[in-house]
């Protein structure tokens, strides 16, 4: 049984005129042509070495903030030059580093990493309450190495962490693995990282302010995947602030996670998705922003996979999120792999060159609950592969849609298709 709500007003207007008033984009591209796309890459993420997307930021004319950060940083930790309170402090004098306990000096010389990992096992041995490190100065660390992070520990790097030559496995300047209670109030990285951060296993994390401008690498990484149950996830994932510039993959990416509330996550010249949540349920998102982030692949500025929102067999809704912007790139929004059980307040989607939207084999999906555009790029499109239980129980609804179109194959279960007004565009949907 479907049930149908269509209620779509068609709009035509020159189309010349719309674009000399700024309403739509010239982009091209074929709705009807469109296909699938790479397909799924659902598999954990690794990076793809010697990539380079450190392009200049887009912004300013298309709405985009290309600020770096509307934030200053952490609030409970800020970096002004206040080394009070901290257990362990490491600073940076010319070329050469020192750690310090208190009055007890643990590391100096010229080696970044060492002596932050000196600070941090410098702290209180089988602690059960935080103890707190203090990072002032940049300099550099080699990407065949990591940082190793303890449980009940904030480390607040006030300065940049730059990421030179090659790596491979889970190397990491910041890494975590099975461990619990951390805080990153602010960190800066740049360069070559295989991971700018990963963390496997780690439950009750905070990160606060991130920068990531790099050329190479997945940007955050958080899963579960150490674990021989992989229904286990980790909980209470915490993240106020990103920006991922040039990742060779992703720029923040969850597998296994049960409990995740981030903030902002902007997201320029990514390599593939801006924010992927793979397996992870429970989720509250602010604002997903990107530029080109996946050009030239099947990824998307915001994307679900491998049954995440799925809890049990059932998609009650349990991720939300306030708004997905999406310039260039290659999709915009794209769920896929048994996922759903979502409700995206407000889009705003321009150009991409795959799908605008794509919703693939997924469930209790609701898109501009509140309201949304659509302009140019590929088509808003409900499929399902033949592998999976077809599409069930999605709205698209709130939309203005552009020179584009809105395909449905095959007809899904339950779908609606409300308050749309289609200007220059298509409706391809199932009657």
């Amino acid at each position: 049984m479907k049930t149908r709500i269509r209620e779509i007003s068609l709009v035509y207007v020159a189309l010349a005129g719309l674009m000399a008033a700024g309403c739509i984009s010239d982009a091209g591209g074929d709705p009807e042509g469109s296909g699938d796309g790479p397909a799924a890459a659902d598999a954990p993420s690794i990076d793809r070495s010697g990539a380079d997307n450190g392009l200049p930021l887009v912004g300013g004319s298309d709405g985009i903030d290309s600020a770096a950060s509307s934030s200053g940083g952490d609030a409970a930790y800020p970096c002004d030059g206040n080394a009070s309170g901290y257990n362990a402090v490491v600073t940076r004098s010319g070329s050469s580093w020192v750690a310090k306990n208190g009055s007890r000096n643990v590391y100096s010389g010229g080696d970044m990493r060492a002596a932050m990992q000196a600070a941090l096992d410098s702290l209180s041995r089988g602690r059960t309450r935080k103890e707190s490190v203090l990072v002032q100065g940049s300099g550099t660390m080699a990407a065949s190495s990591r940082l190793s992070v303890p449980s009940y520990t904030v480390l607040n790097v006030c300065g940049t962490i730059d990421v030179t030559g090659g790596g491979s496995g889970d190397m990491a300047p910041i890494y975590a693995r099975g461990r619990t209670d951390i805080e990153i109030p602010n960190v800066t990285i740049t360069g070559t990282p295989r991971y700018a951060m990963f963390f496997r296993d780690v439950e009750n994390l905070r990160l606060g302010h991130v920068e990531l401008r790099v050329s190479n690498g997945l940007g955050i990484r958080i899963d579960n995947h150490g674990r021989s149950d992989r229904a286990d996830k980790v909980t209470n994932i915490d993240i106020d602030h990103v920006y991922a510039e040039g990742t060779g993959s992703h720029g923040v990416e969850t597998y296994g996670v049960d409990g995740l509330r981030i903030g902002t996550v902007i997201a320029r010249d990514t390599g593939e998705c801006g924010l992927l949540l793979n397996d992870t349920i429970n989720a509250e998102i602010g604002t997903v922003d990107a530029v080109n982030a996946g050009t030239g692949t099947g990824y998307a500025a915001f994307r679900l996979a491998n049954r995440a929102g799925r809890i049990g067999s059932s998609y009650p809704t349990n991720i939300h999120v306030g708004q997905v912007i999406a310039r260039g790139g290659g999709r915009g929004i794209f769920c896929v792999s048994e996922s759903g059980g979502a409700t995206i307040d407000r889009i705003d989607v321009a150009g991409t060159g795959s799908n605008s939207i794509l919703l693939e084999n997924c469930h209790n999906v609701n898109i501009a609950a509140e309201s949304g555009t659509v302009t140019g790029g590929g088509d808003i499109r409900l499929a399902a592969r033949t592998q999976f239980a077809n599409s069930s129980d999605i709205t698209i609804q709130n939309l203005t849609v552009a020179n584009t179109a809105v395909n449905e194959s095959p007809c899904a279960v339950n779908s609606t298709f409300r308050n749309l007004t289609l200007v220059n565009a298509r409706d391809n949907t199932c009657d």
